[in-house]
């Protein structure tokens, strides 16, 4: 008996053997269509967004813009980036880059590998440069656009001409901007073992001891914080009823530090800070004594707040003052000693 003959194979079609290869060719063309499609989305939104500024008063410009990062990414890197915004603040990066993944267009993730400088009006750029300074921004649609920033490891340095200062070095910085509940924005800024300039007053409070920073406060109305200048979004803030309700602010320069909880602030038609700050200050007598020396109080002015502070000093050398911002002055319980913060320039 024997046995019959296997069945002879069929041969694959050209179908089978071309179609997967031909079907990831038109993936891989689409998706490279798609990528060419986001890169010229991103550029004329860039575009767009910084022409809608500049009438604004703003002013950004660059040497180069480079837009890379295919086939999963969308990388732009900013040569030479300069940003100015109307009051005279600004920030300029030797390099900065910026990469979002085409799944999550509106996540960006930022860094300045160079570091980066900030201009102040008047006193002039400090240079800021440490071993991580990056950042992130999502939510744009949304105000306030949801921001963060980390510095680790950093040093300022004033260029020539420029006033000093007030830190020279920091382990660590962070800032970070949210938007919340019933039209509230988050603000919440932390500096970390930051080491004074020895010229300036925080050296005189801290002597060689780190300086820790930290504010946390929530800003009502953030939908009327708009306007073609800073000066002219405060105003229509302020008037539309916004407030600032501080959480937690304190100063620690060594064995002093001045500390805030639970306050709500405003700014007045004078561009100053109004309300009532309840602070508790560690050894009030001496800070004062060091404004006084570095010029920022008139004597007698800084001997009487002093009096104040010592005559409410409890066992450990901290005593419980209210701040004063009203009128355009700050009062320390009784005692006026000076300007109230400017937020803006109302002229």
């Amino acid at each position: 008996m024997s046995l019959p003959d296997p069945a002879t194979p069929r041969k694959l079609s050209r179908w089978g053997l071309c179609g997967p290869f031909l079907l990831a060719l038109v993936i891989v063309a689409a998706w490279s269509g798609l990528w060419v499609w986001a890169r010229g989305q991103a550029q004329g939104r860039m575009d767009a967004a910084v022409a809608d500024l500049a009438k604004a008063g703003y002013q950004i410009a660059w040497r180069q813009r480079d837009i890379g990062g295919y086939p999963f990414r969308m990388d732009v890197t900013l040569t030479d980036a300069v940003i100015r915004e109307p009051s005279g603040w600004g920030l300029e990066a030797p390099d900065l880059e910026a990469e979002a993944y085409l799944h999550a267009p509106g996540h960006w993730m930022l860094a300045a590998p160079q570091g980066i400088t900030f201009v102040r009006p008047r006193a002039g750029p400090v240079t800021v440069t440490g071993k991580l300074i990056h950042a992130s921004l999502t939510d744009i649609d949304k105000r306030p656009p949801s921001f963060s920033f980390e510095g680790t490891g950093l040093n300022f340095q004033p260029a020539p001409g420029a006033e000093p200062f007030f830190l020279s070095a920091a382990d660590k910085v962070e800032f970070h901007l949210r938007a919340g509940p019933d039209d509230e924005g988050g603000v919440f800024l932390s500096v970390d073992k930051g080491k004074a300039r020895l010229s300036g007053l925080f050296a005189r409070i801290a002597g060689d001891k780190p300086i820790s920073i930290v504010w946390n406060a929530t800003l009502t109305k953030m939908s009327a914080f708009s306007g073609d200048s800073w000066r002219e979004a405060v105003r229509h803030w302020t008037d539309a009823g916004g407030r600032m309700q501080v959480r937690q602010a304190g100063v620690t320069a060594g064995d002093a530090l001045i500390g805030a909880t639970a306050a709500t602030l405003t700014v007045g038609a004078d561009g100053r800070v109004r309300g009532e700050l309840p602070v508790t200050v560690r050894q009030a007598p001496r800070a004062l004594g060091a404004m006084s020396d570095q010029g920022l109080l008139p004597r007698e002015t800084a001997r009487a707040a002093a009096d104040v502070a010592q005559a409410r000093e409890e066992a450990n050398q901290t005593a419980h003052i209210t701040l004063d911002f009203q009128a355009g002055r700050t009062t320390l319980g009784p005692v006026g000693i000076g300007p109230a913060p400017k937020v803006y320039d109302p002229r």
